[in-house]
């Protein structure tokens, strides 16, 4: 590891720090009702869209009907997503003449784009249209953001309000985070992908003969608007199948750095943003902090055990499967960040990392992705686990458990332990189906422990709603097609639901005033205590697998065998 690797790492997080608190603050001002310099002219589209879609702007809805507007919107999605693959070869866009999708993969993609998990079992370039990864893809990458930040909103809300059950509209949050929030930052960070050489236009795929007299077919299509949002909005759909380490998606050292430092900029920022909200900038630093932390000591093993020498590689690093253009630092950095920011986009194969360091990417996961995770889903699910903190904290000391004043009691309790529970469920007992089938071995391409890891890893990233991949495993099939789609759908929305169900609770009850006695949730003390919970409660549920798996992976490449 060279010095430059060192300087890049501190410039990616002082940039990260430095940031937080200047685009969290402007989100804090888009929430409360604010409106940014370009706010005349977005105002009118805004003001546009609900006299369009019939939306009564100031209209105030409690929870289940939050909640039921939230998965109508959602379910319509999934269908005119679902649609547009079936029938691909009649719609537009399409000039490679691509046919239509096979049901099964085109209900996965449908679900996978429709919940922010962006899980690819296809090559994008040979499957989708412009059309579909246009109208379809890039749609759904910009409202299943949105989605996630208008059930962390709601969320703040009940967090905030006293004896109020009005949450707020889900339409109004839906536009309102698109427009002044996900577009604009969106726009800019294509238009800089532009300059950088990302490709964006409607060209057919062009034909050229290699210096080898092969003919070779470069695709073409809208790649930088889409690469924009998938990066900002914690997506991680690729245009292409190489995903970011495609050239066309990808091509120079700044465009790397800054798709890296888009990854956790949003998901950071709301940090900030909830620590204004809730009237204590320190509550949200606390959060920062405990994330940070966590992901910095992650990236640390992720370095230690790519740069160790094993008796594979002739005690050299480990570079199979590398992002050789930027080196196994920036391939590091990626993988652990796009891991704990919810992202599916990758520049290396994880299946070709080193055991500890694909653990590590599989842990970030299996955490609940609340280690910055995904665009607001990351935020409400540490959330989540504050307030088991706080209810563990209180049994231990005797005290009736709160939290910015608000009583932690049973329901609320009951509701997180669903929110925690639903994801493991999906990994532990699909991953054990994947195990005992012949449909899912026959899509292993390593036996053992590591073929035990492409499976955990899949279920993970499917019930974590990340949609990264170990690579190694096939899962375009019928069996990993359903079983990855209802994992999605579980992982989604057996949290979000929870969430909801928990901010309508506590905003129904008044806040006490804080005295010598309450239990201090913005120090140090907690942020350990945050932490220890997280990986009590999530970290060892998976140990028994990790151990079958990464670990095993671990031991036996040090004595010479792989699989």
């Amino acid at each position: 590891m060279t010095t430059h690797d060192l300087l890049q790492i501190l410039l990616y997080f002082t940039l990260l720090i430095a940031l937080t608190p200047i685009l969290g603050n402007y989100m804090y001002r888009i929430f409360t009702g604010d409106r940014p310099p370009l706010g005349l002219y977005l105002g009118k589209l805004e003001n546009l869209t609900y006299r369009f879609a019939g939306i009564d702007s100031h209209k105030q809805s409690d929870w289940k009907s939050y909640t039921l507007d939230l998965l109508y919107f959602n379910l319509t999605g999934l269908v005119v997503l679902m649609l547009m693959q079936l029938f691909q070869a009649h719609l537009p866009l399409n000039p490679a003449g691509l046919p239509n999708v096979k049901w099964d993969s085109a209900c996965n993609t449908a679900v996978s784009f429709v919940t922010s998990t962006n899980w690819q079992g296809y090559a994008g370039e040979t499957t989708l249209s412009n059309f579909v990864q246009m109208v379809g893809l890039t749609v759904q990458n910009f409202v299943s953001a949105a989605t996630g930040m208008a059930v962390l909103l709601v969320l703040i809300r009940g967090l905030m309000n006293k004896c109020n059950h009005g949450l707020g509209n889900f339409w109004v949050d839906l536009t309102r985070i698109t427009l002044y929030v996900l577009l604009p930052l969106s726009i800019l960070y294509a238009l800089v992908l532009i300059g950088q050489g990302v490709i964006q236009n409607f060209h057919p795929n062009l034909a050229y003969q290699t210096v080898e007299g092969v003919n070779q077919v470069i695709p073409q299509g809208p790649v930088a608007s889409q690469i924009a949002i998938k990066q900002l909005g914690t997506n991680g759909g690729g245009f292409f199948n190489a995903n970011s380490a495609h050239p066309f998606e990808n091509p120079t050292p700044f465009s790397n750095f800054l798709e890296m430092l888009a990854l956790l900029l949003i998901p950071a920022a709301l940090t900030y943003t909830y620590g204004k909200m809730v009237g204590s900038v320190r509550q949200g630093w606390t959060l920062f902090t405990a994330m940070l932390l966590m992901l910095l000591v992650g990236l640390c093993l992720s370095l230690y055990a790519e740069y160790s020498p094993n008796p594979i590689s002739g005690k050299l690093p480990l570079m199979e499967g590398k992002e050789l253009r930027f080196g196994i630092s920036n391939s590091v950095l990626w993988s652990t960040a796009t891991s704990a920011a919810s992202n599916g986009s990758v520049i290396a194969m994880h299946d070709s990392l080193s055991p500890l360091s694909g653990m590590v990417a599989m842990i970030n996961i299996m955490l609940g992705e609340v280690i910055f995770g995904g665009v607001g889903a990351g935020l409400y699910g540490m959330v989540i686990f504050v307030l088991l903190t706080v209810f563990i904290a209180g049994l231990m000391v005797g005290r009736t458990p709160e939290y910015l004043g608000k009583k932690i009691q049973k329901f609320e309790i009951q509701m997180a332990m669903v929110a925690v529970l639903a994801p493991n469920l999906i990994i532990l007992l699909f991953s054990a189906w994947a195990c005992l089938s012949n449909q899912g071995l026959t899509s292993l391409n390593n036996a053992g422990p590591h073929g035990l890891s492409e499976i955990l890893y899949a279920y993970s990233s499917a019930a974590g709603n990340n949609g990264s991949a170990f690579a190694g495993l096939n899962a375009n099939t019928l069996f990993y097609n359903v079983t990855l789609g209802i994992g999605m759908l579980i992982g989604r929305f057996g949290i979000l639901v929870p969430v909801l169900a928990i901010a309508g609770s506590l905003a129904g009850k008044n806040k006490t005033p804080s005295s010598s006695g309450t239990f201090q949730t913005d120090n140090w003390l907690f942020v350990g205590l945050l932490i220890a919970v997280i990986l009590i409660v999530g970290g060892l549920t998976h140990f028994p697998a990790l151990a079958l798996g990464p670990i095993a992976d671990h031991l036996l490449l040090n004595n010479g065998i792989t699989f």
